[in-house]
């Protein structure tokens, strides 16, 4: 009797290898990024909520001057600093708010009276909203305008974009979104001049209100998305891997995303890193401009009414933030950028 025996094809070992191999590698680059940014996460965590602590000591705010006014007693004033456990010690009242936000609790607003973690969530929705299509459309236009430069280096087109870029990242957001608003909203009333709709209420309407603050957000992301890509496009054409390709009669397309694109994508790709905080900040300006009762417009209420613990949530918010999009930022960087490049 004969039994058939398969025997896999070596080219299909090696493959299936290949695949857990690569993957394998992927998992433990992602990884490796991830405790890399919990390493930033938690001095910079500590040291800004300490600090914000701290201040509030020395600037002497309290509850009280919410509830009783600037004519209280001192032993009125007591009383309702002890009912928010003011009256222990620095390092205790810090762990025992360290511990709450540990378990999702940021605690109460002094001028409010409401929960802060509610508070921040009802603005949370718009400027996330404004801020990550600002993203879009800065990556969008700037990668065409990095892109078309490179391609089209020491040309007009080249000089023109630069020109133009160059131009955009001098316009403060405030000055744009008062123009946007000025020939979108009054003179051609094809968007409105502020306020939100939710994506509940249709996508056609919230976009129709996210979209002006989203531009006047959007112009220093594509221009420095335009010049880092073109200057790591042109850096990357200028390479020996290069030149071997075109020696070798590949297409300018495949040579073009096979080889340039992916090496010269860092730095533009690293910028959208660095531009996330300055969005959070921005988001002030436009969100007073268009009318929008955003998360930056809370914490700018917030900080001048002096109620500490709407503050002390906006900054734990704000570091989760910017440090969830710088990990996913780096996490693309790891899987774009040859390993050859991040030293691996």
């Amino acid at each position: 009797m004969v039994t058939d025996t398969f025997v896999p094809h070596a080219g299909a070992v090696r493959g299936r290898s290949g695949w857990a191999t690569k993957a394998q590698r992927t998992g433990t680059q992602v990884l490796v990024t991830l405790a890399r940014s919990v390493a930033i996460f938690v001095p910079v965590f500590f040291v800004g909520t300490l600090v914000t602590f701290w201040l509030r000591n020395l600037s002497g705010l309290s509850p009280a001057r919410f509830q009783l006014g600037e004519d209280a007693t001192p032993q009125a004033i007591h009383q309702i600093e002890s009912q928010w456990g003011l009256d222990r010690p620095f390092l205790v009242q810090y762990w025992s708010w360290l511990t709450a936000v540990l378990h999702g609790d940021l605690g109460t607003s002094w001028s409010k009276g409401a929960d802060i973690s509610t508070l921040i969530g009802l603005g949370l929705g718009v400027s996330l909203s404004v801020a990550l299509l600002a993203l879009l459309i800065g990556v969008l236009v700037g990668f065409a305008l990095g892109t078309v430069a490179a391609l089209r280096r020491t040309t007009w087109i080249d000089r023109a974009i630069t020109g133009f870029v160059t131009v955009v990242s001098t316009m403060p957001a405030f000055v744009v979104g008062i123009v946007l608003v000025e020939i979108f909203a009054v003179k051609l009333g094809w968007l409105p001049s502020g306020g939100y709709s939710p994506a509940a209420n249709g996508v056609g309407i919230w976009l129709a209100h996210i979209i002006l603050p989203a531009l006047a957000l959007s112009f220093d992301i594509v221009a420095d998305v335009a010049r880092q890509l073109r200057t790591g496009l042109v850096s990357a054409y200028q390479e020996n891997y290069v030149i071997g390709a075109v020696v070798r009669g590949l297409s300018p397309r495949r040579i073009f995303f096979r080889h340039v694109l992916r090496n010269g994508i860092g730095p533009a790709l690293a910028t959208l890193g660095l531009r996330f905080p300055i969005l959070i900040g921005q988001s002030v300006v436009a969100e007073q401009i268009f009318g929008l009762q955003g998360f930056g417009r809370f914490a700018n209420d917030s900080a001048q009414a002096g109620d500490v613990p709407a503050v002390q949530g906006v900054l734990v918010v704000s570091v989760v933030l910017v440090v969830a999009f710088n990990l996913i930022v780096n996490v693309v960087l790891g899987q774009v950028i040859p390993a050859s490049q991040r030293g691996m």
